[in-house]
């Protein structure tokens, strides 16, 4: 891919930050400064929020963001994160220290150094779904002694795999998967800026073609404009394809309809466990799969995102991804409007 990635070139400021919700509290956190959760699905902008963030509240953020994703931390081994040039000053001559050390002392080392511009630097903690509970504790003794001089931000698309007195010390800041609107609107601004071609068909092919994964669909119509000069429907089907595992998702959709929940199960373990799905992104392309065919109505398209809204819900909180979506794929064979209907409150006599 020819340049800079779009996704680092057009990076938002604070203030175009298209949810009111999520803007206004991080705009709050400028002025007040606070430990923040940041989360939301793979993809959505947690970490460019927090980046926006630090921008709009240092002087110097190259200086005082330190960035620590997880799977630097427990994808590695003692040697790789030893030898990581950020790492490498804090564990100088610490050859013989236990990995659980290791990652405990550059938290420490992280949050203790003095900023570089006013009165407190910012640690974001990506992927940090993946931090044991056991280090959690750890990190919540640095936060408890760093308050004063660091501010945390915990981005995760799993809130509910922190422990209580980790979110009891941050502000949440819910940031959504975007609406296809939503997203166009950001190609479009993109575009604009890049002086690239477009016509609102290709954006909405791209856009759609995400399925709520913003970061996805700005690569992907950079891309399309890289191989196809401009962002047209043609450009974009040629570029993007049906590309992955479509025809395996219309086929558990297909079985689902037809009644055959056992068919659609095998379908839907075979991309968790081979397609290396999770929960969040094979709903997302499941909606995508539905929307881009011809075979379901509007009633049916338009019942199916109300279920995977609720569904999305149960795979933040829940452990079983696969549960869940047989239960929504369920639900809307039965043509019902809600997964839960036996949990209503009963009508008023």
């Amino acid at each position: 891919m020819e340049g800079p990635l779009w996704i680092d070139a057009h990076a938002p400021a604070l203030d175009e930050i298209r949810q009111d919700e999520a803007r206004e509290r991080l705009e709050r956190a400028v002025d007040e400064p606070m430990n923040l959760v940041v989360q939301g699905p793979p993809g959505v902008g947690k970490t460019a929020a927090t980046r926006a963030l630090t921008r709009a509240a240092h002087e110097n953020p190259d200086a005082d963001l330190i960035e620590i994703n997880v799977a630097d931390f427990f994808g590695r081994t003692k040697k790789e994160i030893r030898t990581d040039p950020r790492f490498e000053g804090f564990l100088q001559g610490r050859s013989r220290m236990a990995k659980r050390d290791m990652i405990n002392r550059v938290l420490k080392e992280s949050a203790s150094y003095a900023p570089m511009s006013g009165e407190y630097k910012t640690v974001l903690l990506d992927n940090a779904e993946a931090i044991r509970e056991d280090f959690q504790q750890a990190l919540r003794r640095v936060m408890e002694q760093h308050h004063r001089t660091t501010q945390f931000v915990i981005a995760t698309r799993q809130p509910s795999k922190l422990i209580a007195p980790i979110r009891s010390r941050c502000f949440p800041v819910r940031v959504r998967a975007p609406t296809t609107d939503e997203a166009i609107d950001v190609l479009e601004t993109i575009c604009e800026r890049e002086g690239v071609d477009y016509d609102g068909d290709g954006l909405e092919f791209v856009a759609s073609a995400a399925g709520g994964d913003l970061r996805e669909a700005i690569l992907s119509a950079q891309a399309t404009a890289v191989e196809g000069g401009e962002i047209t429907m043609s450009t974009a089907y040629e570029t993007l394809g049906e590309v992955g595992d479509d025809d395996a998702i219309r086929e558990a959709l297909a079985d689902a309809r037809a009644g055959d929940l056992k068919d659609a199960r095998s379908t839907l373990d075979d991309l968790l466990d081979e397609g290396g799905y999770d929960g969040g992104e094979l709903l997302r392309e499941t909606l995508r799969v539905a929307r881009a065919g011809s075979e379901y109505g509007g009633d049916e398209l338009a019942r199916l995102h109300v279920l995977a809204g609720e569904a999305d819900l149960d795979l933040v909180d829940g452990l079983d991804d696969r549960t869940h979506l047989v239960h929504l794929l369920a639900a809307w064979a039965a043509g019902r409007t809600e997964l839960r209907p036996d949990l209503r409150e009963p009508a008023e006599a």
